[in-house]
């Protein structure tokens, strides 16, 4: 009975790993994308409120945020049979990833006193590996979800994809939101 329980995690890890794996792949691809869509789509501005409007760090946030949320959604249908913690492992993935773009980015450009183009795209590939791979630890943990934790982190999502579309158009006047190119926040005079 080990044995066969054995062979069945392994089993459960591998089909895991592929989803993890192709979500990663498929967050880089579209997010990339989403980087010229409104541009793409001539200033649309439905458009803007999911695709990058200016070079602020917030803006590039949406390329992280958005395709790993849509993929979150997809997969679930795929691993929900071997993955614990499903919900709240992709929130806390998805919060690392941005996290880990906006204290990178502003830690190494504050030290060198500019951004660097090169490091700014590693960054965004790193920061959907990290998100990925904190999902798929948690994922592999006991399952230790209920109803009031997978709500909470739905109220999580809903909350930073709120302020992404709000913040599009009603963005502070903080760095954060700041294209470095042009000095504008947001998406501009609409």
């Amino acid at each position: 009975m080990e044995l066969i329980k054995k062979v069945l995690d392994k089993i459960k890890e591998s089909k895991l790993i592929k989803a993890q794996l192709t979500v990663i792949l498929f967050s880089l691809i579209v997010g990339t994308l989403l980087h010229f869509t409104y541009e793409w789509s001539g200033v649309n501005l439905f458009v803007g409120s999911f695709s990058a409007v200016n070079e602020s760090v917030w803006e590039h946030l949406k390329l992280v945020f958005y395709p790993m949320l849509i993929a979150t959604i997809v997969e679930y249908f795929f691993v929900k049979d071997v993955a614990n913690n499903y919900v709240e492992a992709k929130t806390i993935g998805i919060f690392t990833a941005i996290s880990f773009i906006v204290v990178t980015f502003f830690t190494y450009s504050g030290i060198i006193g500019t951004s660097i183009i090169v490091i700014d795209i590693l960054i965004f590939i790193l920061s959907i590996i990290l998100g990925e791979y904190v999902a798929y630890r948690l994922m592999k943990r006991e399952d230790e979800s209920t109803v009031a934790t997978e709500s909470i982190a739905i109220v999580i999502l809903a909350f930073l994809l709120l302020c992404f579309v709000i913040f599009t158009y009603l963005p502070p006047e903080i760095n954060l939101f700041r294209d470095v190119t042009t000095g504008i926040y947001g998406i501009g005079n609409i």
